[in-house]
């Protein structure tokens, strides 16, 4: 029973590697690389069977002007004879030349139509009557009942005699049977070739989008850290395994964006709410009175502001990346705009001793939103007034807002004498809720940097951190206007 069951386990094997061989084989005939290698086989045989097929005409042409020019010469030539020797001599001629091998044939007839010398045994009624070269059937002498064609032309003499002289058409035949079987074996040749060609290409096409495909696979079980393997060839293949990887960067910086915001989310929103629980706790409580409940109360009213501010920041950001803010854009003047956001700031630059420039001279003209852009400019400044004070002590704090055109853009920036950014961290504090400041001790969400960023992507503009030696300078660069645009 073992040695049965051993034998129909390896039967079972050995089919199941066949069907496997024959599956990958019918893949590669599945392949758009060997559907095209068959269509381009099928295109180039018509093109080569219509070559030929006008070549083979073109000889058959060739051979019946060569058959015609050499009756007519014989014609001339015998009617020379029978000019010398009249008929005797001419059926002379005949009777020898007819005993001569050869595709020539020859018929002299008496006016009854009764044959006096030749090579031809019948011919088929009307074609001695025919005044032109003809294609005709007949039957050779020696050869009877054998058909055969050839090329004649009758020439009358004298006392209603008839001189048909021709040309056996085998040898045009044998050319066409030629070029006919060369046109086959170079067609079969031809799909042995594109055969064995696509299976090639489509295997080489196969391997490289099946290693694509397992890397793909691979890829939505991992931590999308691999990318698809390039080949070098920088084909099309490569084109586009370079794009899915760029898409791939793109997912993966946008997965982390995600999980940093949800960190920052966590962190930054757990100690507000926790804060609101307790006030309101407090609020509760009989002890503490009217007006330590009232306290309570203004103290969760600060704490829900607060939160607020952080989701409308959220939903200005989610705003302005979604481009739907495209359509509000109208013409603004960028310099009057920097002086109403500017002068909107100076009582709580005032207050905490900072001197807050202004310099925009009109006109800048550009082309936006408003509110986003205004909002944009409210946040540089008012991170220049938290943050931009000097680290000497007694030096004076100030803060520059200046707009100026440079080339094609409109620049606003906003320089402060604080302690900077630093370089490695320029970047990093363009993203959602990053805050260099480790304790988060001071007022702020992380998010209007964010904000500036996604606004001037909005506008088709750029936001640059740059050091302002001492300080930080922040520079929101938009698109000049063209006298005549319309978004």
């Amino acid at each position: 029973m073992s040695a049965v069951k051993g034998l129909n386990g390896m039967a079972v094997s050995g089919s199941w590697r066949g069907w496997r061989r024959w599956a990958g084989w019918w893949r590669l005939f599945r392949t758009t690389a060997f559907k095209l290698a068959i269509a381009y086989f099928v295109i180039v045989g018509l093109g080569f069977a219509l070559v030929l097929e006008r070549v083979g005409e073109n000889v058959r042409e060739l051979v019946n002007e060569q058959m015609r020019q050499t009756i007519d010469a014989e014609i001339k030539g015998f009617a020379d004879q029978y000019a010398d020797g009249g008929l005797t001599q001419l059926v002379s001629v005949v009777e020898r030349r007819s005993r001569t091998p050869g595709a020539s044939i020859y018929l002299v007839t008496a006016p009854n139509g009764v044959s006096v010398a030749g090579n031809v045994l019948e011919l088929p009624p009307g074609v001695l009557d025919q005044k032109t070269a003809v294609e005709t059937t007949y039957e050779r002498l020696g050869e009877p009942n054998t058909e055969r064609r050839a090329m004649a032309r009758v020439f009358k003499l004298p006392g209603g005699f008839r001189l048909l002289i021709g040309h056996d058409l085998e040898d045009r035949e044998r050319i066409r049977h030629i070029l006919g079987s060369a046109l086959f074996t170079s067609l079969m040749w031809l799909l042995v070739i594109a055969t064995f060609g696509g299976l090639f290409v489509a295997r080489r096409l196969l391997k490289r989008v099946d290693a694509m495909s397992a890397k793909a696979a691979t890829l939505l079980q991992e931590d999308l850290k691999g990318r698809l393997p390039l080949s070098g060839a920088d084909d099309e293949l490569d084109r586009l395994a370079r794009n899915l990887n760029a898409m791939l960067d793109r997912i993966a910086s946008l997965m982390e964006g995600i999980r940093q915001v949800s960190d920052n989310i966590a962190h930054d929103l757990r100690t507000p709410l926790t804060r609101l629980r307790n006030n309101a706790e407090q609020a509760l409580q009989l002890e503490s009175g009217e007006e330590g409940a009232r306290a309570a109360l203004e103290q969760v009213i600060e704490e829900a502001d607060g939160l607020i501010r952080i989701f409308n920041a959220l939903l200005m950001i989610a705003r302005a990346e979604s481009q739907s803010s495209r359509e509000n854009f109208v013409d603004l003047d960028g310099a009057e705009l920097a002086r109403d956001m500017a002068e909107l700031y100076e009582p709580s630059a005032e207050e905490a001793g900072v001197n807050l420039r202004v310099e925009a001279p009109s006109p800048a003209p550009i082309r936006g939103q408003r509110e986003l852009i205004g909002q944009a400019l409210a946040n540089l400044i008012d991170n220049a007034l938290k943050y931009g004070a000097p680290d000497v002590p007694g030096a004076a704090a100030e803060v520059e807002v200046r707009v100026a055109r440079a080339g094609d853009r409109v620049e606003f920036s906003v320089a402060d004498r604080g302690p900077g950014i630093p370089a490695k961290e320029r970047e990093r504090v363009l993203e959602r809720f990053v805050r260099l400041e480790a304790s988060r001790s001071r007022p702020g969400s992380g998010l209007g940097l964010s904000l500036a960023a996604a606004v001037a992507h909005l506008h088709d503009g750029v936001l640059r951190v740059q050091d302002n030696a001492p300080g930080l300078r922040v520079v929101l660069a938009l698109p000049l206007r063209k006298e005549g645009s319309e978004s």
